[in-house]
Parts: structure tokens; C-alpha cells; sequence
């Protein structure tokens, strides 16, 4: 889980206006972190494979919204994975 400060200043270095909490930059950017988190709990434990499931619901629900951005605007899509360095 993010602290609630963490997903806090990943919101506000993606939102595209003051009060854009929902848009596929900003979900991508705090589940990329959600990813990262549950990366670095799953190296040290290595049978949890309950956290492992969620990781990889995690990864799919970021790739859907990925999928999504690259349909609606290309351009967007290009600036998140240069951004986010998930190419």
C-alpha cells in the first residue's frame, strides 16, 4: 500500500489540471508505484503468493490503462512512457 503522502505528490506530478485525480497519466503513475512497492516486498519474501497475485492484477490494470491512452491520444501515451521510462 502507498502512503497516503506518496500518492499524494505522484498525483500532483501527473495531474494534468489542479484537480485531476482520475485521468490514465495519474492512475498509471500510482499503480507504477503500487508495482514498484509490492516489487521490493516480493524479493524479500519470496513465498508470498498472495502479494504476487495482486502484482500481477496490478501490472494488467496498468497495461489496460496503458492500452486505453495509446487508443484515445497517441501523443499522450508517447509523453506518459518517456515520463513514467516504462519503454
Amino acid at each position: 500500500m502507498l502512503a497516503t503522502k506518496k500518492k499524494q505528490t505522484i498525483i500532483k506530478k501527473n495531474q494534468i489540471h489542479e484537480k485531476d485525480t482520475g485521468s490514465p497519466e495519474v492512475q498509471v503513475a500510482v499503480i507504477s508505484a503500487a508495482i514498484d512497492e509490492l516489487a521490493k516486498h516480493l524479493k524479500k519474501h519470496k513465498k508470498d503468493n498472495h502479494s504476487r497475485r495482486g502484482l500481477i492484477k496490478m501490472v494488467a490494470d496498468r497495461r489496460t490503462h496503458l492500452k486505453y491512452l495509446e487508443k484515445t491520444s497517441k501523443p499522450r501515451y508517447n509523453a506518459l512512457m518517456k515520463k513514467m521510462e516504462l519503454a
